[in-house]
């Protein structure tokens, strides 16, 4: 009988920590396999570029008459559409952490929409079916700010949005996105009314739970060494806490309070430096998963249309 040997615990670690590495710098793109028309809604299929250039792919679902505009982006891996996480192989991936389930964004489309505003929903570069920017990599909204600038001037371009009051639906890589946007950029945001940010998070914070969940605590250092060699930005770059001092309006922030992938003081920390008193932070309770956190707009979206109707009127 052939004996198999088991590989020592560092060589499992060491790959563990390669695996991770290149999946948080190049995060496999996923499909858009769901679209508006399955609900009946009018869609157009847009595209537009990047502050720097990079092609953009969107939806636009005007509603008849309305002045209002709100626009939408997703967090890293996922696409305008969502994440199909009861499917392989991302079910595989994030099962364990109990996000096994589908996060389908195109129910939040339709309440937005009903509520009265045209909807711009689109792919943040390196996801979807937008174009290929920085060699691939994602950069924790660093480089994603640019996507997040060319999204407002097209809007701010057409027709029948350029009048429009602006709202912005920013989901976890594209709040962090916003932040970056509103630090680098923050000409760009004259006239943007309101910002509905849900669960941003930090890297080096989601890294260390990752790590921890399994059994590799202690090598976070390690992990962002990889990291580095791989995209060249380290975590103390990837700081949305250090970007929120930035934003200047009026921003409304939700997240699971017992989110298995993070810790609450993340959040609390990016709220406590926003620096004007029109903010709120709303937790969600009774869940460890985060992607209940994504879902929590079309179960419940009272407090954030609330927060759009308040400062878009």
């Amino acid at each position: 009988m052939t004996e198999v040997r088991q590989a020592p615990a560092e060589d499992r670690i060491a790959d563990l920590l390669n695996r991770i590495a290149a999946g948080f710098s190049y995060p496999p793109r996923s499909p858009v396999l769901r679209s508006p028309g399955e609900l009946g809604l009018d869609v157009e299929d847009v595209t537009f570029p990047s502050r720097d250039g990079v092609p953009l792919e969107g939806w636009f679902l005007p509603a008849p008459g309305a002045t209002r505009l709100v626009i939408a982006n997703h967090p890293m891996g996922f696409t305008r559409a969502g994440l199909p996480t009861h499917l392989e192989p991302w079910h595989s991936a994030w099962a364990a952490s109990g996000n096994g389930f589908e996060v389908d964004f195109v129910p939040d489309y339709r309440i937005l929409h009903d509520a009265g505003y045209h909807v711009l929903a689109y792919d943040l570069r390196n996801h979807g079916l937008s174009g290929a920017g920085n060699g691939g990599i994602s950069s924790s909204g660093l480089f994603e700010a640019r996507d997040v600038v060319g999204a407002l001037t097209y809007a701010r371009h057409r027709p029948d949005t350029r009048d429009a009051a602006i709202g912005l639906f920013s989901r976890c890589l594209g709040a962090s996105s916003t932040f970056a946007a509103m630090t680098q950029f923050p000409e760009a945001f004259e006239g943007v009314r309101c910002l509905v940010a849900p669960q941003p998070v930090t890297a080096r914070v989601i890294m260390e739970r990752r790590l921890a969940m399994l059994d590799a605590a202690g090598r976070l250092d390690d992990l962002e060494q990889l990291i580095i060699r791989q995209t060249g930005i380290g975590f103390a770059r990837r700081s949305p806490q250090e970007w929120a001092r930035s934003v200047r309006v009026p921003t409304f922030l939700y997240q699971v309070r017992d989110d298995i992938l993070t810790d609450p003081s993340d959040v609390q920390t990016m709220y406590d430096n926003i620096p004007i008193t029109e903010k709120k932070l709303h937790w969600i309770e009774g869940t460890t998963a985060r992607w209940d956190g994504y879902l929590e707009f079309q179960r419940r979206p009272e407090p954030m249309l609330d927060w759009f109707a308040k400062y878009l009127s």
